[in-house]
């Protein structure tokens, strides 16, 4: 085993010098240099070792525009995220659901492995553009798709919540599975009789076998999405949120700014994913943008809601400025 030397001649520097400068800056490959300067080739690759072994050649990543590389690393950094991808929403006042989407489902496009069984959640905007701009793959890439929260409600958008489920399985070559109730409804003992019946059963036994969670994030007050499809919170219900100390939901779990699990007035006539079984998921992937959503996505963070974060610019900026 060689060493090098800590002082190199001269003679030797410039060697170095030209063989990098010949393949990195002419692009000349390594064959070409060996018999250009009559020396073997591995010699040639030995001299390039060196010559980055000794900061004669120094790599440096340049980011295009619109891209955000060091600001996904320092999200996965500051709130121990496994990813992170920001998007490039040019313009103020410009919807961003259009920009993560596209991000989304790039993002689905690259890292599902094949067997996944997929876990969404019913009442995202974000989540249903991003299927329609995903493109089918030629193999499955899913086993399942699974509803995390009841998905029944007024019929235009029962049918959203239906066509995100049934189109991310139909382009992962996967089952869905549907969740045949709504996420609310009227009493503890109403939500235990629907629980019971063998459509939903098999549901909430697909939630403990989940291996990715494809969530929206929301604040308090519900979306248009939400408030329309006839499982929105009651105003009495926002008030007792706002006293808990509630910023935001996934699935319709509550938690705190410092995304701690906070007990809804309404959990106990909810079907939906429990937190501990959505906490076990392996990947959890939070997709939601805009500044009105910063501090419902940033609990989210903390408190382990999402480990793999999707938003915008602005949103990320504010995450990193706390």
């Amino acid at each position: 085993m060689t060493t090098t030397p800590a002082t190199p001649a001269p003679d030797h520097l410039r060697l170095l010098v030209k063989v990098a400068r010949m393949y990195h800056e002419r692009g000349l490959r390594q064959p070409e240099i060996a018999e250009h300067l009559s020396m073997s080739q591995p010699r040639v690759s030995r001299l390039l070792k060196e010559a980055a072994d000794r900061g004669v050649v120094r790599t440096v990543v340049v980011s295009p525009e619109g891209v955000h590389a060091e600001i996904e690393e320092a999200l996965v950094e500051k709130y121990g995220l496994r990813d992170a991808v920001v998007v490039e929403v040019e313009g103020t006042g410009i919807d961003v659901i259009p920009a993560l989407a596209a991000a989304t489902a790039t993002y689905l496009d690259a890292t599902l492995k094949g067997g996944d069984v997929i876990g969404v959640s019913s009442w995202s905007a974000t989540l249903l553009e991003s299927v329609k701009v995903m493109r089918a793959r030629t193999s499955a890439l899913a086993h399942q798709v699974v509803q995390m929260v009841g998905g029944s409600g007024s019929p235009e958008v029962q049918l959203h919540a239906t066509r995100l489920t049934s189109r991310l399985a139909e382009l992962s070559g996967a089952r869905p599975v549907f969740a045949p109730s709504p996420a609310l409804v009227g009493s503890q003992e109403l939500r235990d009789l629907l629980s019971h019946e063998p459509a939903m059963t098999e549901v909430m036994q697909a939630w403990s076998k989940l291996t990715l969670a494809l969530l929206g994030i929301g604040g308090v007050d519900p979306s248009p999405l939400l408030r329309s499809s006839g499982n929105a919170i009651t105003a009495a219900d926002q008030r007792q949120l706002g006293k808990i100390g509630a910023v935001g939901d996934v699935c319709a779990r509550y938690f705190n700014a410092d995304g701690a699990f906070v007990r809804a007035p309404f959990d106990n006539r909810l079907i939906g994913i429990e937190p501990d079984q959505l906490l076990a998921v392996e990947r959890r992937i939070g997709v939601a943008g805009g500044t009105e959503k910063t501090a419902a996505i940033r609990a989210a963070v903390r408190g382990g809601w999402v480990n793999i974060l999707i938003t915008d610019f602005d949103v990320a900026r504010s995450l990193l400025n706390d």
